[in-house]
C-alpha cells in the first residue's frame, strides 16, 4: 500500500502533466507547499524504487509510468467520489468537501470504493464539474473552454469550476455560477479582460476578472 505522501506526489503529477509531458520540480514543490530540494529527493526515491511509479530526469522533471498513472487516477476516482458522497449526502458545501476528501482519499479501500459508487448511482462529475475516472480507471478528456476566451454576445454553460481555493468556490457559490449554469457574456474590458455577465436565473450582472474567468470552465454555446 503507498502512503499518504506518494499518492499526493502521484496527484500532484497527473495534474500537471494533463497538458505537457513532463512536470517540473519547481512546479511539483509549489503545488505541494513544500521545498524543491525535497521534491528532488523524493522523485528520485520515486524513480528508483523496484516497480518504478514515475520516470525522473534532471533538469526535465518527471512524468508517471503507465503504473503509477493507474496509481494516481485510483486517488483521483477516491478524491471525486468522496467530493460527492459529502456534498451530496453530508450537506457539506462544494467550497470545503476538497480539503475533506483530501484526508479521506488515502485510507478508503477497494470494497468502500465500490459500494460508495453504487451508493451514489455511479456518477460521471464530482460537485465542482470535474470528470469521475471510471472503475476501468478512464479518464475523459476535459476539452471545454475557459470563460475568459469567450467575447461579448456569447453564451456558454458552466462545465466545471477549479477546486484549488475555498474562497473563490464559496464566492461562486453565492452568485450561483456553479455546473450546469447558463452564462451571457455582455462586456469584456479591453484593457484588463475584466468580464461582465448575465448569470441565468439572478437579476443583474456580476464583474469577474481574468484570474476568475481562467478557473471557470465552460461550454460554449452552438
Amino acid at each position: 500500500m503507498l502512503s499518504g505522501a506518494t499518492e499526493d506526489y502521484l496527484k500532484t503529477i497527473f495534474s500537471l502533466t494533463r497538458d505537457s509531458g513532463r512536470a517540473g520540480t519547481k512546479d511539483i514543490a509549489t503545488k505541494l507547499g513544500v521545498s524543491q530540494a525535497s521534491v528532488t529527493g523524493y522523485l528520485q526515491r520515486l524513480a528508483g524504487a523496484e516497480l518504478p511509479l514515475i520516470d525522473y530526469r534532471k533538469r526535465e522533471g518527471a512524468a508517471l509510468t503507465e503504473e503509477g498513472r493507474r496509481k494516481a487516477l485510483r486517488v483521483i476516482r477516491n478524491h471525486r467520489l468522496l467530493e460527492t458522497f459529502l456534498h451530496r449526502m453530508l450537506g457539506f458545501s462544494w467550497d470545503r468537501v476538497h480539503d475533506e476528501a483530501c484526508r479521506l482519499e488515502h485510507v478508503i479501500s477497494a470494497e468502500f470504493e465500490e459500494k460508495l459508487d453504487a451508493l451514489l448511482g455511479y456518477p460521471t462529475h464530482d460537485p465542482h464539474g470535474d470528470p469521475i475516472p471510471g472503475r476501468d480507471l478512464d479518464m475523459p478528456i476535459n476539452s471545454r473552454i475557459a470563460l475568459a476566451e469567450l467575447e461579448p454576445g456569447e453564451e456558454a454553460v458552466v462545465d466545471r469550476v477549479s477546486d484549488s481555493d475555498p474562497e473563490l468556490l464559496s464566492y461562486l457559490g453565492k452568485h450561483a455560477i456553479l455546473p450546469g449554469t447558463r452564462l451571457t457574456v455582455k462586456a469584456v474590458s479591453p484593457f484588463d479582460r475584466n468580464m461582465k455577465l448575465c448569470v441565468e436565473k439572478k437579476r443583474g450582472t456580476i464583474v469577474l476578472g481574468p484570474l476568475v474567468t481562467r478557473q471557470i470552465f465552460v461550454e460554449r454555446n452552438a
